[in-house]
């Protein structure tokens, strides 16, 4: 059961009204899949539930709040922040969140701004010739790291690059990155 997740989905204040949304469909799965117990094809964190399964994000700025790290998705063909599956063991969508981070970027001076949730999303993911399509409820928290750090491309990526947070809309325009960019204007 994903109590610990349930009470930061309570705490979050959504954005806008489509956030709000997001976070009634996150709350309402993430519930659903605690009904189930133990049934691992249930747990909201297992990244084999064919129905969806909760993923950790991280929106990492620079110290000035200015720029944004956003990695190229090998297999999406898409600028997005930093995140990804729960690994086996791991119950925490925030150490999710940081280890994905680190190991999709390389670096290693990331600081977490809030344990808070700083967004929510649900997105489809496609089918793949051995996965079903499937529902991401992406739960993403804010960071800061140096943007003069090194860079390591991980095998899941083309590329990593820090982007000024008015250039973001020409690398990515889905309204989920561009709250993001606004959130962060309002910070």
């Amino acid at each position: 059961m994903n109590i610990d997740l349930l009470k930061l989905l309570s705490e979050f204040v959504p954005f806008d009204a489509r956030e709000e949304s997001i976070l009634i469909l996150t709350q309402q799965f993430v519930a659903y899949c605690n009904t189930f117990f133990d049934v691992e094809e249930h747990n909201s964190m297992n990244r084999l539930a064919h129905k969806g399964h909760i993923t950790g994000s991280a929106w990492i700025v620079d110290a000035e709040k200015k720029y944004t790290l956003l990695t190229h998705h090998k297999k999406l063909n898409r600028w997005l922040q930093l995140g990804g599956h729960a690994e086996d063991g791991e119950i925490s969508v925030l150490d999710v969140a940081v280890r994905e981070a680190k190991e999709e970027s390389g670096l290693t001076g990331i600081k977490l701004l809030s344990p808070n949730i700083f967004s929510v999303d649900v997105h489809l993911i496609p089918a793949r010739k051995d996965f079903p399509a499937h529902h991401h409820y992406d739960i993403r928290f804010l960071f800061v790291a140096d943007k003069n750090e090194p860079l390591n491309v991980s095998d899941e990526s083309n590329d990593l690059k820090w982007i000024l947070l008015e250039e973001v809309h020409q690398y990515n325009n889905d309204v989920s990155i561009l709250s993001m960019v606004e959130k962060m204007k309002r910070t």
